[in-house]
Order: C-alpha cells, then structure tokens, then sequence
C-alpha cells in the first residue's frame, strides 16, 4: 500500500510494479485507474485517510489474495488530486486471468465501499465535506 501527496503518476506507480514482478511467474496482471471526473463544477477532489485502519483493511486482502496465488497491490492519494488526475490505483497480479479478473473486481469494490478515505469537493478552493462519497467507520464520530 502506497500513500502520496496529491495526484498519482500513474506511470511511474505501474511501471514500477510491472519491474518489482518481471520475476515471477504471474501470468495475468490487471490494472485499475480511478481518475477524478470534472462534475458538479468541482475543481479537485481532496481526502483525508485513516492509515492504521487502511493499512489493516489492505492487509487483509493481501492474505485473500495469497490464498489464491496473487498479490494486490494499491496506491491512493492524500490531499487533492485536480480533475483529470489519477487518486487511486491498484493491480492484481495472479497466475490465472480468471483469478485476476475476479479479484481486482472485488478489491476495488470493497475499497470503495469500506476504505477509510473521507472525501471533499474542492470548489473554489475550497473543501467541502462529501459526505454521500465517505467511508461511514462503526463506533466512529461523535455521535456513534
């Protein structure tokens, strides 16, 4: 798991990746891209994560995906990442298409629907909480 200041460079990240693996044995490797939408009039996106709890939920699937014989990999942005710029990238690495494909369907759907990532609308410099696009954390906030 990977966390960097504003946008991704989404190269650099797979590129490395693709280097980091060349060894292995992996026959199928499938990326994701999630790239930041000009909508709503939003000039960027900006998050706020939770790293410990990030880093666990990640762990977690890195052992989901151990038992199937591959490996994800992740990388997500702090901070804002202008529209048109890449906030979070991640790849399944795995010995069979099928698996990989399987995989990197349900790691980015439960990244999106349990990370703890809070996000905001940056409209006219300024953050606005988007509350319907954040991560709700159980016994969290002040009223929990």
């Amino acid at each position: 798991m990977e966390l960097y200041q504003g946008p991704l460079d989404t190269k650099e990240i797979f590129g490395r990746w693709l280097d980091e693996e060349a060894g292995s044995n992996y026959g199928a490797y499938i990326p994701f891209v999630g790239t930041i939408r000009a909508e709503d009039g939003i000039e960027a996106l900006s998050f706020d994560i939770y790293e410990p709890v990030l880093r666990r939920w990640f762990e977690s699937w890195q052992e989901r995906a151990k038992e199937r014989g591959a490996i994800v990999k992740m990388a997500h942005s702090i901070g804002d990442a202008p529209v048109h710029t890449s906030s979070y990238v991640s790849a399944v690495f795995s010995p069979k298409r099928r698996v990989a494909l399987e995989l990197i369907d349900e790691f980015v759907e439960d990244f999106k629907a349990n990370a703890p990532i809070w996000k905001y609308d940056v409209k006219d410099g300024q953050r606005i909480y988007a509350e319907d696009r954040s991560t709700a954390m159980d016994g969290a906030g002040l009223l929990a």
